[in-house]
């Protein structure tokens, strides 16, 4: 089954030329041959077609498309999935990369396991030069929840999703889940996220490999790092989006721990985006996740509430909805 199997790795790229160069070798130089590599390229220039151009024009599992005009982060992953011809599909960024036998590491499980939809596994992290961290890489993943001791099919599959247990990228799922699911364009920077909830939500097996298949490269730009401050960062669409969702109630537990992570970060935005009552409403909501009190982080962020109200007085502003700017 794995020989003859199909896998589609979609790798979506925005001006990044100088690093798909690791991430497309590192597809085509995998142990499981039988792969396609599809590119969606949203970049407002031409250097990553002619680069694809010069370097892969005669290699036919490279299917290269660009994006005129762009489509953005979310439905230009939705239309690598929609072009995607494989049985199982990929997901790898392109400052991303894959270790050789990532996808035969993925793709034995459903040979053990014939019902499984989504598999998922460790992630090494790199710094922008690709130079391995271990340390760091082994607290990105225990920070993550992937631990040996977590390894197998989870019991709760949803979970795995809910609090971002699954990667950003270098899993393996299901090619007819994946397209019924997708990116969705209104969720903004937080699509990454929306989708890896809503695709263990649905799936009925979702196995936990502890073993390194990616590379996650942190770099100083990105999307994340450039809107977490704003309005739009994910965090906050996060949040909401885990609010509002409805689970069965074996699942609140997770969505409990989800919002733990998530209700500080989101009470400092508003604080810091001039919004101190929504700020505070969501801590006094959320308060497990100062631990009721004893969380040196909640008197932080009580004084950036109590700032944000003097500075709104200041300015003959009322303090009840957020004034973001």
């Amino acid at each position: 089954m794995t020989t003859s199997c199909k896998v589609s790795i979609c790798v979506p790229t925005y001006n990044r030329p100088e690093l798909i160069v690791q991430c497309l070798d590192s597809c085509l130089a995998q142990t499981h041959a039988n792969v396609e590599i599809l590119i969606g390229d949203d970049s407002t220039d031409d250097r990553t077609q002619r680069l694809i151009e010069a370097r892969y024009a005669h290699d036919a599992r490279i299917r290269y498309v660009r994006n005129e005009p762009s489509l953005g982060q979310a439905r230009n992953v939705a239309s690598l999935f929609a072009r995607a011809s494989g049985d199982k599909i990929t997901l790898i960024h392109d400052d991303d990369y894959l270790v050789h036998d990532g996808i035969a590491s993925l793709l034995a499980l459903w040979q053990q396991h014939p019902q499984l939809e989504v598999a998922f596994a460790d992630q090494y992290e790199v710094d922008a030069q690709g130079h391995v961290d271990t340390v760091k890489s082994a607290t990105l993943n225990a920070d993550f929840y992937r631990t040996a001791q977590a390894q197998g099919l989870q019991k709760q599959p949803g979970r795995t999703g809910l609090v971002q247990m699954f990667p950003n990228n270098g899993w393996m799922a299901n090619a007819d889940l994946v397209k019924h699911i997708s990116y969705r364009d209104d969720v903004g920077t937080c699509c990454d996220y929306v989708f890896g909830t809503e695709l263990c939500l649905a799936a009925s097996q979702v196995y936990y490999l502890h073993r390194y298949v990616s590379y996650y490269r942190k770099t100083d730009v990105s999307i994340s790092h450039s809107t977490r401050g704003s309005t739009v960062a994910a965090t906050l669409t996060a949040f909401e989006f885990v609010t509002a969702l409805r689970l069965d109630a074996s699942l609140e537990p997770a969505r409990r721990l989800a919002l733990r992570r998530l209700a500080p970060i989101v009470v400092s935005l508003y604080a810091k985006n001039h919004a101190p009552l929504a700020a505070l409403r969501v801590a006094m909501e959320h308060p497990y996740a100062y631990a009721y009190g004893f969380d040196a982080r909640f008197y932080y962020h009580l004084s950036l509430i109590l700032r944000a109200v003097i500075a709104l007085k200041g300015r003959g502003l009322p303090p009840s909805a957020p004034r973001f700017p």
